[in-house]
């Protein structure tokens, strides 16, 4: 197995207001985990930046615009689009890295660059909708990595799978009519941003929710996995699978009260990677979203990229 690993300083440089959860610090405690001998493997990559025309093909001109008109001049300043959604001079070059980082992924697995790809990149995207910023999110990288995969691969079926502990309302939103995208999520309910019930299943039930009550932990998480998530890809049989991994629901993170450990998405992985080999000519895209203890995100997202390093 050949995986990527994509990342950039202009990431670091997406600034948020003092005590943010969503910080650069994420991605420094990230890079001295990947600092270990385990993950010499890793084929490293600088992330690309995507042109604002990319952002169009998951999010209408108008949003585009709005974002761009948030970003502040002087580099001292931070203006808020939505309650807790920030933007520095340089978040719009750090979002469009981020988009361009997870297009580059889709095109490194359709052309065999490589089997997996993870995208270390801030700010995240799953709480972005068609046309509202929220959630610390500008634009939902992982829409757009479904739609280039579309466009440029011709991709007919696509998987996101989501689990990040707050839901995925963004990628949702998007996908909502559409049959040829598949979108599972396991988050806790209830906690923002308060969508996320079983009986939202899309137009065409291609929308897949496993809501985890608070303060439960790894048996109920992989018993959603296994009784909602993986029936849904087997029958789904997807070209690609794209994973918003967010790491908050770790018993660490101070943002919920899901108790999983590192070893549970190291498992989580290993399932998804096992769809992959069956349908999906081992084709998967991971993107960090969540995850805001430094100790709890290093250690599963470690485990998470060991987990496709190894296969």
């Amino acid at each position: 197995m050949t995986t990527r690993l994509y990342e950039h300083p202009i990431f670091l440089e997406h600034v948020t207001p003092p005590g943010h959860p969503e910080r650069a610090d994420r991605l420094r405690s990230l890079n001295i985990a990947l600092e270990h001998p385990n993950f010499a493997r890793l084929d490293r990559k600088q992330a690309p930046q995507a042109s604002e025309d990319a952002v169009l093909l998951a999010h209408p001109e108008e949003h585009l615009l709005a974002v761009m008109r948030q970003i502040p001049e002087e580099e001292d300043r931070i203006n808020q689009l939505e309650a807790d959604t920030y933007a520095s001079s340089k978040s719009l070059q750090a979002a469009l890295t981020g988009v361009g980082a997870a297009m580059a992924a889709v095109d490194d697995v359709f052309s065999g660059a490589a089997d997996n790809v993870f995208v270390a990149a801030r700010p995240p995207g799953h709480h972005a909708e068609k046309t509202t910023a929220m959630g610390f999110c500008f634009f939902n990288n992982a829409a757009i990595a479904a739609r280039h995969a579309q466009k440029a691969h011709g991709a007919e079926r696509i998987a996101i799978v989501d689990w990040d502990v707050h839901h995925g309302n963004g990628t949702q939103d998007i996908f909502w009519d559409d049959p040829s995208v598949l979108f599972c999520s396991t988050h806790q309910m209830p906690l923002y941003p308060g969508t996320g019930a079983l009986q939202e299943t899309g137009t065409h039930n291609t929308i897949v929710n496993a809501p985890l009550s608070p303060n439960t932990g790894s048996d109920h998480f992989r018993e959603a996995f296994k009784s909602r998530v993986l029936p849904a890809l087997h029958d789904f049989r997807p070209d690609l699978i794209i994973i918003s991994a967010g790491f908050d629901a770790h018993h660490r993170d101070p943002l919920a009260q899901i108790n999983l450990v590192g070893e549970d998405f190291d498992w989580a992985t290993g399932r998804l990677l096992e769809v992959a080999d069956r349908s999906a000519r081992n084709r998967v895209v991971s993107l960090l979203e969540g995850g805001y203890d430094l100790e709890g995100l290093a250690e599963s997202a470690g485990l998470h990229i060991l987990r496709m390093i190894k296969g």
